[in-house]
């Protein structure tokens, strides 16, 4: 699985990456989590607000930080 946290570094980039991490630990599943700063690398997938996730290249969502909870469930 190939996770990307898009985004500048904010703080709310800060949390999604950290509610990732802690979705992946509780359902066992190791992956890389990688931070997209760049911001010709954020727009080249069609993302206009930041915080994003995307998950093996597909867009999750942008815009909002979801909590460990709702992430579980993307993830699964």
């Amino acid at each position: 699985m190939e996770i990307k946290v898009l985004g500048s570094g904010c703080p709310s980039c800060m949390k999604l990456e950290k509610n990732v991490k802690e979705a992946l630990k509780s359902l066992g599943k190791e992956a890389i989590v990688e931070k997209v700063t760049e911001y010709d690398d954020i727009a080249s997938y069609g993302v206009m607000s930041t915080p994003a996730l995307v998950v093996d290249g597909k867009v999750l969502f942008s815009g909002k930080v979801p909590n460990s909870k709702k992430l579980i469930e993307m993830l699964k």
